[in-house]
């Protein structure tokens, strides 16, 4: 299994909407890495959810349901279904992952323009226990 962050606006999609529709079409990425890292995901991985924007903070925790194939706007580009698992109880917010040394170094800090991001074991089992 391998972990993942996906980023968005909320005012363009939100983990409510997420949560109101039961799964969605994860499309639109137009860059490489982030393409690379959705090429990537497998039915089954984990994916936290960030809420960019005023509120940077991870907001849920979603499943990958289907893994990659066409974008239906750009076939040269790739999309994912993802469904949500759960809300957190308290969002996580960007701060808190500075604030830890260990989390300090995940893409979601170094590259914070990327759309898609992969976590190793540790940094996702870290950012669970902040979620609690």
């Amino acid at each position: 299994m391998m972990y993942w962050i996906v980023k968005t606006e909320p005012n363009a999609y939100s983990w409510m909407d997420l949560e109101t529709e039961g799964e969605v079409v994860w499309d639109g990425v137009r860059n490489f890495q982030a393409r690379n890292f959705l090429k990537q995901m497998r039915v089954g991985d984990q994916v936290y959810f960030y809420h960019s924007g005023a509120e940077k903070a991870l907001v849920g925790l979603a499943e990958v349901r289907k893994e990659a194939f066409p974008d239906a706007q750009d076939e040269a580009w790739v999309a994912v279904v993802l469904a949500p698992s759960y809300r957190l109880s308290s969002p996580i917010t960007l701060r808190q992952i500075q604030d830890n040394p260990r989390l300090r170094e995940i893409s979601l800090v170094k590259q914070s323009r990327l759309s898609v991001h992969s976590l190793d074991k540790e940094a996702f089992l870290l950012i669970s226990k902040l979620a609690v």
